[in-house]
């Protein structure tokens, strides 16, 4: 990463404050996303009283971070690694909140080397440089049926049938080496739309398989409900639908009190099955003015969630 790069105002920020204005005034707070540091400098001025352990995969995010957060360095923590492998471990400390932002950082997405983008001269997409499995062997390496697969679900893509053809016609008589080739492949079979690249949502899918970005998720759920953390907070922030609705769900089993069948006459359950309750039915969203300073938060959605007793 160049010196040069100030990271932007991370998204949501002052909404995440307000998320987590209902934990506890002391304790472990977990960023199970450390990314850059923005949340965590924000959460570790606003709340004095709390501990904060960053978690993250990239090493380049982790070393900035930390230098970013030096004057916090008695307070803060970082541990490289996946946030679905970490989490559980810590679960048994004193947390008063927990978030992870599951989208990928800005400074990824245009450092061209990272082989997020379109522009770039490689094919990589790995959030952990030392992860085994690259975007290259996805685009050269799986089959067309998985390559549609993920173009369906994971973009939900209409021509993901067309997209998956092109990639395996197009590798078959060279490997494809890099991010502008692959738009270029993809955008020859996609319909435009408007300014923005047709191959965006499946550069994503392609980025959520390499990364098991639902699977880390759901693993973070897996964690936290096998484990619930009594009187903390939690806030995820999602940017894709299928994300989204992992969440919701989620959040909706934690609350609900009976698990009795909906047939049943009565309730026999105990009726004191939930864990806690959602901030909110719907989740929250940026604002117009953040959307104009930073278009990437069009799609980036809150909920928030509080492990209290009733």
């Amino acid at each position: 990463m160049t010196s040069e790069k100030i990271p932007h105002i991370p998204v949501l920020l002052n909404e995440v404050l307000r998320c987590f204005e209902a934990m506890p005034s002391e304790g472990v707070f977990i960023d199970c996303t450390l990314g850059y540091g923005g949340h965590s400098e924000a959460i570790l001025k606003k709340f004095p009283g709390i501990r904060l352990i960053g978690i993250d995969q990239d090493p380049e995010a982790i070393d900035f971070a930390t230098k970013r957060l030096a004057p916090f360095l008695d307070r803060f923590e970082a541990k490289k690694g996946r946030f679905s492998e970490l989490l559980p471990q810590l679960l048994n400390l004193p947390v008063c909140g927990i978030l992870a932002d599951f989208g990928v950082s800005s400074l990824q997405l245009d450092e061209k080397r990272r082989g997020f983008s379109f522009l770039s001269e490689n094919l990589d997409m790995r959030m952990d440089p030392e992860a085994g499995l690259s975007a290259y062997d996805v685009v050269n390496g799986w089959p067309q049926e998985e390559l549609e697969r993920i173009f369906r679900e994971y973009a939900e893509e209409r021509s993901w049938r067309k997209a998956a053809r092109a990639v395996v016609e197009a590798r078959s008589k060279k490997p494809i080496e890099s991010g502008m080739e692959l738009s270029e492949i993809l955008g020859g079979v996609l319909p435009k739309r408007g300014r923005t690249n047709p191959a965006t949502a499946l550069f994503q899918a392609i980025r959520i398989a390499v990364n098991d970005e639902l699977g880390e998720i759901e693993r973070l759920l897996d964690s936290l409900e096998k484990n619930p953390p009594k009187g903390a907070v939690v806030g995820l922030i999602t940017f894709h639908s299928l994300e989204d609705r992992l969440v919701k769900q989620r959040f909706k089993k934690w609350s609900t009190a009976c698990i009795c069948p909906a047939e049943a006459f009565r309730c026999t359950c105990g009726n004191d099955h939930a864990i806690g309750k959602p901030f909110s039915r719907k989740p929250i969203a940026a604002t117009a003015e953040e959307i104009r300073q930073n278009p990437r938060s069009r799609s980036a959605k809150l909920r928030c969630f509080g492990f209290f007793d009733e």
